[in-house]
């Protein structure tokens, strides 16, 4: 598996961005006959492209032909469809809409573009990548940081305008242009001239954008499919993961063993965040037929189980898990029958478990609920916290690095390779 520094992968956000920016500006343009800068404000950055080309290039890079193909175009049309909820659920606005092409998931992925994007992601991984790491080697390095660091600038400035743009902040520059401070004055005009830019730019390059009317705020605790449901619905699903597994690895494999994500009780962090994911991105869809939901969980639980498995490769050094024994395997990462698993876990969630729990969480009262949650947080914070350095540290101890801060001794002491082989009974050192 390939691997990047971060200026490399930054270099890569930034070219894919700007690549991305030429391509939706001259598409937009032709089709409205008139230029259309596709940026958020002047800045020629559509980062989606850059995100998802960052994606594919550290998680897939190992994968070839047809794989390579449907995987790039499982990760970037899942990127394209978070990307649509999210703008419309911060902006009220829709900036795309494939209600009118033929199999399409409510405007806002559909077949034609995955497709598309399966081609990107392909030729992404297979040659962009390597011309666009010769162009940042070749380069003097003072060159290629100034250009990363201005892109980050223009970057930067997007965002604040968004941000200002998103919370009604524009409206206040009026009163702070009335101070008798100059620069206070001369931040407000600035500030001012950016938000009613950018809310212009925007309506001129997404001149088709439909408003969209959010829901009405229900009474009660975590109601709908609020923050506070999908924080405890990451901890359930996070409990439930784990004995589900120790439950299935004692009637397949005839033992018990540990299969907790962290050092601090039995919680599956995979199946935290499968579950958590899998509510928030098709709670829209939880009354569609169970064949829909199937489908839908088998792909993104193929794609999520895969990722993870990458995730913690390159972060800790260690192969949590190996399918490579079993059949209908991709690299020992993910394999048809638990593919498979993925897609009844999601029927089975949405169409029995979740109601149940759902009305549970929301008969929580307010103050305690939020409580709970945050008390949760934080302790989900601090165990994550330990449980990696615990595992940086057993990686290190595998490669005959001796402890020469005070954290690794006391890592050392506390979690030394007997406790974490149990806590982790499959791991394995990567080649």
């Amino acid at each position: 598996m390939m691997k990047f520094s971060g200026y490399e992968l930054l270099w890569l956000f930034f070219v894919y961005s700007f690549l991305g920016w030429i391509g939706e500006t001259v598409y937009a343009t032709i089709r409205q006959k008139k230029f259309a800068n596709r940026g958020l404000i002047n800045g020629p950055l559509c980062i989606i492209y850059g995100v998802g080309a960052v994606v594919i290039s550290v998680t897939i890079n190992e994968l070839n032909g047809i794989w390579l193909f449907i995987f790039s175009m499982i990760y970037l049309t899942v990127i394209e469809w978070i990307a649509g909820h999210l703008i419309e659920k911060v902006y009220k606005e829709r900036w795309w809409d494939y209600r009118e092409r033929k199999w399409n998931l409510d405007g806002y992925i559909c077949l034609f573009s995955s497709v598309l994007w399966g081609i990107l992601g392909f030729l992404v991984i297979k040659f962009g990548n390597g011309l666009a790491l010769l162009v940042f080697k070749l380069c003097p390095s003072f060159i290629i940081e100034l250009i990363i660091w201005i892109f980050a600038a223009v970057l930067a400035v997007d965002i604040l305008a968004s941000y200002m743009l998103v919370t009604g902040r524009k409206g206040r520059f009026d009163k702070l242009e009335r101070a008798n401070n100059a620069i206070a004055n001369a931040t407000a005009k600035l500030g001012k001239w950016i938000a009613l830019h950018v809310e212009k730019r925007i309506t001129k390059a997404y001149p088709q954008m439909e408003k969209s009317v959010g829901a009405e705020k229900e009474a009660g605790f975590a109601k709908g499919c609020s923050f506070y449901k999908i924080i405890l619905l990451f901890f359930i699903g996070a409990f439930l993961g784990d004995v589900t597994e120790t439950i299935f690895c004692r009637l397949t494999a005839g033992v018990w063993m540990s299969r907790s994500s962290v050092v601090w009780g039995p919680f599956s962090i995979v199946w935290g965040f499968a579950i958590a994911a899998v509510t928030l991105l098709l709670y829209k869809y939880k009354d569609r037929s169970d064949s829909f939901l199937f489908w839908m969980g088998t792909l993104l639980g193929g794609a999520y189980e895969y990722l993870c498995s990458v995730f913690t490769e390159i972060v800790f050094g260690k192969i949590f898990w190996d399918y490579s024994g079993m059949p209908f395997n991709l690299g020992g990462r993910i394999n048809l029958l638990y593919c498979f698993f993925w897609g009844i876990a999601a029927v089975a969630w949405f169409k029995k478990l979740y109601p149940g729990i759902s009305g549970l969480i929301e008969k929580i009262p307010h103050l305690a609920g939020k409580i709970i949650t945050w008390t949760l947080i934080i302790f989900m914070c601090c165990n994550i916290v330990v449980s990696c350095m615990a595992l940086i540290r057993y990686d290190e101890r595998g490669n005959d690095v001796k402890a020469d801060r005070a954290w690794k001794t006391y890592m050392d002491e506390h979690y030394g390779d007997e406790k974490m082989q149990l806590i982790y009974p499959n791991a394995k050192m990567t080649d």
